[in-house]
């Protein structure tokens, strides 16, 4: 076997680079005489603009030239676009929020930017922004994910009424209210999806070049994919051809979504790099990417299970509240609506499903893709769902998912809302789960915390997500003359190790050590179009580089060949060799790309050299899935939770590199953690001000907070593409919040009667349950 080969948990071929601080983030991308930018960010949530005064800023030391909306307006510039469609429960058209890269009439949320200031260094543009005088005639804000659509509340545009962007549906109403008409038992429940603020490690920077000769911008970007905005900033919003624009993005410190949108600084550094004749550098401090990077999540559902007298669910009707900020970001319509509730039905047999979705606009930082998008959402409420309809039925966990599983013998099996599951075996990942937790000894384990005066719970989420599907990914594999390889793919590393694992899929395919693969990405000019979100990189890109593999080796196969006089047929291929049947005459892959220099070599009409390129267009998405087990202790007196037990089994059909697929598991679950027990972002009724604005008042998760994870794969390969695998990246955060909360309503139910309780559960939250239950019982 070569070195590399898939299946091998090799360390990550990056991480020397990375960890020797050898790394070029965006903030390492240096150019000679580049100015500085600041931005004057909005300080209300909801005001029009009566005045700018910029006298004061223009003239202090060092600056450059200072932007307002009205200099955006006379150049003619476009406003943000939201791409994707949301029809109305009527077929209408949803609302268009048009977003302007700089206020010009109206702000609506705290960190809306409403100058740019241009200077010499970094500190005088701060400073000058500060001396930029702002009349606001203030208006009420509305920061409420329901209550922002109610008649009388604040309207943050005059052709939206009610603040409502869309009032979208899927599923067949009348089937469910058929079913829900002789169902049994109507289970309902209400569920908080709330608001996170993102905080990657590294914060959104650009850097934007421009060349006068050829008339042409640079721009560097802290991306997921330079192309998937490089056409809409330039013809959309900064009028240029996209001939004139490259966008590049280098190592990348974080993204989970929020990476992948067109953002107001890159489109006002390139356009300001373009009229100064100048490279503009923009670093945003943290305070502002608490106010200004793409949120996540923020919804409130109402969800009713119809019930038979045996606990099986025989229809599902939600009605879901999203708070989308106030504008609609670049993908924001489409995650509360197709991206996330087609999964509604999660691992069970639902026959029937309607959804209604409600697009709230609000006073506060707009909302769109963060890890999962859509799809924690909507496996968070089916497992809610379906422990309260355990609760209501009488039955455990386990048996009242037996009793709602689709069985494998079912696939491959269509969803009432269109998904087609290929492969699953759920009863069996969760009865592997339950073993391995040590779910029938719990019993003991709980007795032993109430001696100490703590309450334990033990819970489980199963999840199922739809992923790696999607648009196509190309990889362009070449031959260098040093006899290295170079892979250029589309799609852009945030930190899962793409280069380790298209190093390996390549390695194992044509026999060449990973060491000498080169991965090329986040260049507009160099690579393919592509992005990375949806876990498909590999799913998608990696069978791209694998079938780009096969090209090569059928081709090398005939050039082999014909350097060795022999029959295409009678040439054997294992770990890098081409060797003639029956022989020891062989020759390398790196032999046999040095002779397909050698016309005599070559087949009629074949080109020189070994380079391929192949464009895999997915023929179905993949379904990972898995069952996530959590035991908690509670300290009734505080309110104080700790995870005391974490096991997951996952099927993630084949697997790549063992290494990697874990480090994606275990980041995913502590995210998902932080969700479900620490991070709210809170905004001032009112106000519209953000209250958790810093590390002092929005906690994520410590190393303290998570114990050692039992991680378990039980694969069954994907069938729908040729690597049999199915992404992972996103897993973690989708199983780990419904499992913690569940093993929190277990600890708390024999002291308080709860069946639910929302996220985030902290302990502030807990404790006020307990003193809630203690005054009902004490009434």
């Amino acid at each position: 076997m070569v070195k590399f080969a898939i299946g091998q948990g090799v360390h990550r071929v990056e991480d020397n680079r990375l960890l020797t601080g050898a790394g070029r983030y965006t903030d390492d991308i240096e150019v000679e005489g580049a100015a500085r930018a600041a931005i004057l960010r909005s300080p209300v949530a909801h005001a029009v603009i009566r005045s700018i005064d910029i006298e004061a800023a223009s003239a202090a030391p060092g600056v450059i030239a200072v932007y307002t909306g009205a200099d955006v307006a006379a150049d003619g510039l476009g406003d943000l676009p939201c791409v994707p469609p949301a029809n109305n429960k009527d077929g209408s058209p949803r609302a268009d929020t048009p977003r302007p890269i700089l206020a010009k009439v109206k702000v609506r949320h705290v960190g809306d930017p409403i100058a740019l200031v241009v200077a010499e260094t970094q500190v005088q543009a701060r400073d000058a922004a500060e001396l930029i005088e702002v009349e606001f005639d203030e208006l009420e804000a509305t920061v409420d994910t329901e209550g922002a659509i109610a008649d009388g509340a604040p309207q943050l545009y005059d052709h939206i009424p009610n603040n409502l962007a869309f009032d979208w549906e899927d599923g067949d109403k009348a089937a469910v209210d058929a079913a829900f008409a002789k169902a049994h038992r109507s289970v309902k429940v209400r569920v908080v999806n709330n608001r996170v603020v993102v905080n990657s490690m590294e914060v959104r920077p650009v850097v934007a070049e421009y060349d006068p000769a050829t008339d042409r911008s640079t721009l560097w970007s802290s991306t997921q994919g330079p192309h998937v905005f490089q056409t809409m900033l330039a013809e959309a919003v900064l009028k240029i051809e996209p001939a004139k624009l490259r966008c590049r993005t280098s190592d990348v410190g974080g993204g989970f979504g929020m990476k992948i949108f067109l953002y107001p600084e890159q489109a006002l550094c390139t356009w300001a790099s373009r009229k100064l004749k100048r490279a503009v550098k923009y670093l945003p401090e943290r305070s502002e990417a608490f106010v200004s990077d793409i949120q996540g999540r923020d919804n409130v559902s109402y969800a009713e299970a119809a019930v038979d007298s045996n606990g099986v669910i025989q229809a599902l009707r939600v009605t879901t509240y999203a708070a989308l900020g106030g504008y609609l970001s670049h993908f924001s319509a489409f995650i509360p609506t197709a991206a996330g509730t087609h999964m509604l039905s999660g691992v069970y047999t639902v026959p029937h499903i309607y959804v209604n979705v409600k697009g709230v606009l609000n006073n506060t930082t707009p909302t769109d893709a963060y890890r999962g998008a859509g799809r924690p959402e909507a496996a968070y409420l089916i497992e809610r769902v379906v422990d309260c309809v355990g609760h209501e039925m009488g039955l455990t966990p386990d048996e009242v998912r037996r009793r709602n599983f689709i069985p494998p013998e079912a696939m491959p099996y269509t969803t009432p809302l269109g998904n087609v599951y290929d492969t699953g075996e759920f009863r069996t990942l969760m009865e592997e789960a339950m073993q391995r937790a040590d779910w029938a000894g719990f019993k003991p384990r709980q007795d032993e915390a109430k001696k100490r005066g703590k309450l334990r719970g033990i819970g489980m989420g199963y999840y199922i997500e739809k992923c790696g599907g999607g648009n196509p990914e190309t990889a362009d594999v070449r031959f260098t003359d040093d006899g290295r390889v170079e892979i250029r793919i589309g799609t852009q590393s945030n930190g899962q190790g793409h280069e380790t694992a298209y190093a390996q899929i390549l390695s194992d395919t044509i026999g060449i050590d990973g060491d000498k693969v080169k991965v090329i990405q986040g260049d507009t000019d160099e690579v393919p179009v592509g992005m990375t979100g949806g876990s498909r990189s590999v799913p998608v890109g990696g069978a791209a580089v694998l079938l780009a593999g096969r090209q090569i080796v059928e081709k090398a196969r005939k050039i082999a060949a014909n350097a060795m006089e022999a029959a295409s047929a009678d040439i054997e291929f294992a770990d890098g060799v081409f060797t003639v049947a029956g022989t020891d005459k062989h020759m390398t892959i790196e032999e046999v790309a040095r002779a397909s220099k050698e016309m005599s070599n070559l087949d009629d009409g074949m080109a020189p050299g070994l380079d391929e390129i192949h464009e895999r267009v997915p023929e179905a998405a993949t379904y990972p899935n898995g069952c996530h087990i959590c035991e908690v202790e509670v300290d009734p007196d505080t309110g104080e939770l700790a995870i005391e037990r974490y096991t997951i089994v996952d099927d993630f059909g084949e697997t790549i590199n063992p290494a990697l697929l874990a480090g994606q598991v275990h980041g995913g679950i502590v995210q998902g953690f932080g969700q479900a027990m620490q991070e709210h972002t809170v905004y001032e009724d009112g106000s519209g001000q953000l209250v958790t604005g810093s590390f002092m008042d929005y906690t994520l998760p410590r190393a303290v907070d998570v114990p050692m994870f039992d991680f378990n794969v039980h694969n069954v390969r994907c069938t729908t593409n040729p690597l049999g695998i199915k992404g992972s990246g996103e897993a973690g955060a989708i199983g780990a919040p419904p499992a913690l909360i569940s093993a929190l309503v277990n600890a708390l139910q024999e002291t308080t009667g709860l069946t639910h309780i929302d996220m985030p559960a902290t302990p502030l939250v807990i404790w006020q349950a307990i003193q809630d239950a203690k005054a009902k019982q004490a009434a």
